[in-house]
């Protein structure tokens, strides 16, 4: 799970009901007609703006948001290099059989496509076509909830002007005003809020997993292209390397330092 996410959402619903809570009462801001105004109209805008099939994907694309899915670049690159090392000592045939070992498809499908002897020009289009549809079918994805989140404050003033006319239907009942106006106040307060809490960073999250894995994908390309023109793995392994921060860098260095220190650890201890 996404920790960052289910505390970022838990985390801002808590510190509204402790503010709420703190300043009057909670039962206030609670009204069922604006509940309906907002979500109702959100759902329904949502629609008529997307396929019904589109949104089936919704909840595929909730699990993507709290289901934290690491892409670790040190293990991508360190399979490449492997794969690298192995083309040069046994040439890139011997690549099929570790190819279909391989858990990621991409990778997989690219390895093929240099055992069967593709041109590396073919190989490179074919591979970045498949990754600016993957990049389409995340935008798409990402334009639900930024239209969710457009729509909330729109029928949250909308439900707003609704309680408005109500209200001002008992200007002759002076009473009636305050109630009239809070209640009316209350679905700009539940569209501006969804919209800031839920569907806008919901969106975000989505761009931010987008690049990471869009960001790997093009690590794997250059990497296979350098396999097929036979570079050498150290080289390969820098140039990889040169897509990553500094910090991912560093961090994949000392991993692979600690990792040479125990095999040699290791090799003295069975001397």
């Amino acid at each position: 799970m996404d920790l960052a996410t289910i505390v970022g959402i838990i985390s801002g619903i808590g510190i509204f009901l402790w503010a709420i809570s703190m300043g009057g009462s909670l039962s206030a801001f609670i009204n069922i007609p604006s509940a309906l105004i907002v979500f109702g109209g959100v759902l329904a805008a949502t629609l008529v703006n997307y396929p019904l099939s589109k949104l089936f994907d919704v909840m595929k694309i909730l699990k993507i948001v709290f289901k934290e899915k690491r892409l670790e670049p040190g293990e991508i690159i360190k399979n490449i290099v492997s794969l690298a090392e192995t083309a040069r000592r046994e040439g890139l045939l011997a690549l099929e059989d570790a190819a279909y070992q391989l858990k990621d498809d991409f990778l997989q499908k690219g390895i093929l496509l240099i055992v069967d002897g593709t041109d590396p020009e073919l190989v490179r289009n074919i591979l970045e076509t498949e990754l600016a549809f993957l990049e389409e079918r995340h935008k798409e994805g990402q334009s639900i909830f930024e239209t969710m989140g457009a729509l909330s404050p729109a029928f949250g003033l909308i439900g707003t002007i609704i309680g408005l006319i109500n209200m001002l239907k008992q200007l002759d009942n002076p009473s009636a005003v305050g109630p009239g106006m809070a209640v009316a106040l209350i679905t700009t307060f539940y569209g501006a809020t969804f919209a800031n809490l839920l569907f806008i960073p919901i969106a975000g999250k989505l761009k931010v997993r987008s690049r990471e894995e869009i960001l790997m994908k093009e690590v794997m390309i250059e990497g296979m292209l350098s396999i097929q023109a036979g570079e050498n793995p150290r080289i390969i392994e820098e140039k990889l390397n040169a897509f990553l921060s500094p910090k991912k860098r560093n961090s994949i260095r000392g991993a692979k330092t600690a990792e040479s220190g125990e095999d040699l650890a290791w090799q003295q201890t069975t001397r």
